[in-house]
């Protein structure tokens, strides 16, 4: 508030450093264009004002009179553009907490399309982020056929254990559950839950 007052507390005369600041703070060269055009306005009322022609006088009054609610009128407008209202970090929290809700539902709807049509889950290429595709299925991966880059991103994996889980699937076949994963490729107990809500296994 006491940045977009200091034109009118000043007569104007503060107009052009209010908005020279602005345009420094915000990197605006229209602020800066701004400052200017008031400097040269602030310039030109000065040098009329110093005068003793009388029509001079005048004019720079003018200037002055329409200059100083100008540029407070101005510097009120943009106010919230120089100084943008914070968005409480707790908004920010919800907005986290809505977006996680919705990409579990889009992993729940992924699944049951797995579970009743694993053909189309394979034409949508669900557990697929390696290859192009236009659906999507909220993070899911498909461990019987994602490359080991892409299981190693999975929650407690790490590259060695993506390995053994590619090299065990190529020898023995593909797995039906992260369970049997766990077991057949000596995955650490405590990632399955995690493994759980973000892998499918896919024939």
């Amino acid at each position: 508030m006491l940045w977009a007052i200091l034109p009118f507390l000043t007569f104007g005369f503060a107009t052009p450093g209010t908005f020279l600041y602005a345009a420094v703070k915000r990197g605006s060269w229209n602020y800066g264009v701004a400052a200017a055009g008031y400097g040269l306005g602030l310039a030109g009322m000065m040098a009329a004002l110093n005068t003793d022609n009388a029509f001079l006088i005048v004019l720079g009054t003018i200037l002055l009179l329409t200059m100083w609610p100008a540029g407070t009128a101005h510097a009120f407008a943009v106010r919230r553009k120089v100084y943008p209202r914070e968005v409480p970090r707790s908004h920010h929290n919800e907005n986290a907490v809505e977006y996680a809700k919705y990409r579990r539902g889009l992993r729940a709807d992924a699944r049951a399309i797995v579970a009743d049509d694993p053909a189309l889950a394979h034409e949508l290429r669900i557990g697929r982020p390696d290859v192009p595709r236009a659906y999507d299925d909220g993070g899911l991966v498909d461990a019987n056929h994602a490359p080991a880059e892409i299981i190693a991103a999975l929650p407690g994996m790490t590259e060695e254990l993506a390995e053994r889980v590619v090299a065990h699937r190529d020898e023995h076949g593909t797995f039906v559950s992260v369970e049997e994963m766990a077991v057949d490729c000596d995955l650490p107990p405590a990632i399955i839950p995690q493994l759980a809500e973000y892998t499918i296994f896919l024939p």
